[in-house]
């Protein structure tokens, strides 16, 4: 983040707006084309590089899965996800953070000398969908 007041464009507003509105997190493929519905004249390099500008002034987050893909979401609260092992969707869990996992993260921290800051923790199972295939 650079200090100064990121200017909110008529892109970065509509790439905001199409997340907001999506019920799944989003590729930047996806995203573009939600946005070029609406801005037509768009180009997905314009799109992706507006996504990166969002996350890195904490307006989305953005998330690494391991295919290599970046997804965002434009959820800022505080919440984990939960990834499918076969189709790749992520989902959000609907729960409090762990207030059981707090005396582990502290040990992680004093035992590495680290000054942490925070942590990420990876859920994967077999969604609904998937599962109900197996049926």
């Amino acid at each position: 983040m650079s200090g100064k007041k990121l200017r909110m464009t008529d892109q970065r507003r509509v790439i905001l707006e199409e997340l907001e509105k999506a019920h799944e997190h989003l590729n930047a493929s996806d995203v573009y084309e939600r946005v070029k519905k609406r801005l037509p004249h768009i180009s997905l390099g314009t799109v992706y590089r507006n996504l990166e500008i969002l996350s890195g002034e904490r307006m989305v987050k953005k998330l690494d899965v391991p295919s290599g893909q970046k997804i965002f979401d434009a959820g800022m609260h505080d919440h984990d996800h939960i990834r499918c092992i076969r189709c790749g969707k992520v989902d959000d869990i609907p729960m409090s953070p762990a207030a059981d996992l707090r005396p582990v993260i502290e040990q992680a921290g004093s035992a590495s000398g680290y000054l942490q800051t925070g942590c990420v923790i990876d859920f994967f199972g077999i969604c609904p969908d998937c599962a109900g295939k197996n049926k």
